[in-house]
């Protein structure tokens, strides 16, 4: 696991998207090739599952093939976001943690590297949430036999504020790569989290698609972000600029991704994934028929226009 943390640090993890047709039917010769782009460009490794790839929406059996599809494309660390699907019912906290489990070990028997466990929102409002978020963590990592990412997850997308206490326990778990946060505009709450987790060896994960030059500022070290499903020479060249101390490119880099990032993620932010379908077909990394989101927002054709005539004067 130690090796995994040195491999990732200092790396991009792109949250990459699902193509899909019309009807929501997972497009796979689309996915295969752009698997192939993506896995070709500056990365360290990826992520799967996670809220741009509407991983919990997605069935069983296209999860599995999703994740074979990628993992057919790269011998890159693979990171599968673990949580509850939204076609399974459940009760109570207790069904809700055992379905995050069984979403881990299919995870590991499709060959991922890590988890990242998404938050149960309701564990925020509970006497012994702290507790209980531990022992999900501990749980998910007993049973799948993988190193796990935290995840502070912003409430629009179904988290809640994990407290800077709540991070260090996380951080001292043996089984914990690091803290991915993604609190979309609230750079208190980031920043506690990054703060939090400093001198613990573990990584310290920004996925703050409206914050990632200043996350990196305040100690972020890993970026695993949406925003980089497309254009992701434009994350990191970021990320590559700070770590270097190169700090003239950096701010130039981080205007750029900034500018890209506010024609992307804004109020519904839940239709950032269909934005940045928009901007995989422009870039030609997929096909008009395969850059469907069913899952989120209908939109206005003028946002599709403010997302090309970014990446034109990109």
């Amino acid at each position: 696991m130690h090796a995994l943390v040195d491999q990732l640090r200092g790396t991009l993890l792109p949250a990459v998207v699902t193509p899909m047709d019309g009807s929501g039917v997972v497009a796979y010769d689309a996915l295969t090739s752009y698997a192939e782009a993506i896995a070709a460009g500056p990365i360290g490794g990826l992520a799967v599952w996670a809220h741009t790839g509407r991983g919990l929406y997605l069935s069983e059996s296209d999860r599995s093939k999703v994740l074979s599809t990628w993992r057919q494309a790269t011998s890159a660390p693979i990171v599968a976001g673990v949580g509850v699907p939204r076609a399974l019912s459940v009760d109570n906290l207790q069904e809700a943690a055992d379905a995050t489990v069984a979403m881990a070990v299919s995870a590991a028997s499709h060959e991922a590297d890590a988890v990242m466990v998404y938050p149960l929102a309701a564990l925020g409002s509970q006497p012994d949430g702290h507790d209980a978020a531990v022992r999900l963590h501990e749980r998910v990592a007993a049973a799948c036999g993988l190193p796990l990412v935290g995840f502070y997850l912003h409430g629009e997308a179904g988290g809640y504020p994990y407290p800077p206490v709540l991070i260090r326990d996380l951080l001292e778990l043996p089984e914990m790569l690091g803290i991915k946060t993604a609190t979309l505009h609230q750079a208190i709450g980031c920043q506690d989290a990054i703060w939090a987790g400093r001198s613990t060896g573990k990584l310290s994960i920004t996925g703050e698609d409206r914050m990632f030059g200043p996350s990196m500022m305040w100690g972020a070290d890993t970026a695993l972000v949406g925003i980089a499903a497309a254009q992701v020479e434009l994350s990191a060249a970021v990320l590559r600029a700070w770590t270097a101390g190169d700090h003239h490119g950096f701010v130039a880099a981080s205007e750029r991704l900034d500018r890209f990032a506010a024609a992307t993620f804004y109020d519904p932010i839940e239709g950032y994934v269909q934005r940045m379908l928009w901007a995989a077909v422009w870039e030609g990394l997929l096909p008009e028929d395969a850059a469907h989101d069913p899952y989120g927002p209908s939109l206005p054709a003028a946002e599709r226009d403010t997302v090309i005539r970014c990446l034109e004067g990109l």
